[in-house]
């Protein structure tokens, strides 16, 4: 008779012991390259994002800069989409960029090089 309670009880309390969260709860995303995204296609994604164009901030992408290192098109390119993704997404811009990028829920700063997210 007591295991079928205490049995009970579990599951009764289970529920209310992993947190719950809500579909309409803002939770954190990021903009960043599709690894499988050929360099040409990186390349001209990254140099429209950080046109006037496109409005992204690329400087600390720059030589001597937090996010020059590792030097390389994947990580230029999904330091500039999250930049402009962060911008306007509140204003219709998208993580698209011609196939060229895509929405991960896991944070890609490294080091000393922070990515932006806004809620």
């Amino acid at each position: 008779m007591w295991t079928i309670l205490i049995r009970i009880s579990l599951v009764l309390l289970f529920p209310s012991l992993v947190p719950l969260k809500s579909v309409d709860a803002d939770y954190e995303q990021w903009c960043i390259a599709d690894e499988q995204t050929p360099g040409n296609e990186l390349q001209a994604a990254i140099d429209w994002a950080c046109s006037g164009a496109g409005g992204a901030d690329c400087s600390k992408i720059q030589m001597n800069q937090p996010c020059f290192s590792p030097n390389t098109l994947k990580d230029h390119a999904s330091y500039a989409f999250n930049s402009y993704f962060q911008k306007f997404k509140h204003k219709g811009g998208s993580c698209y960029f011609k196939g060229a990028a895509m929405i991960t829920e896991l944070d890609p700063s490294h080091g000393s090089c922070k990515y932006e997210v806004l809620p």
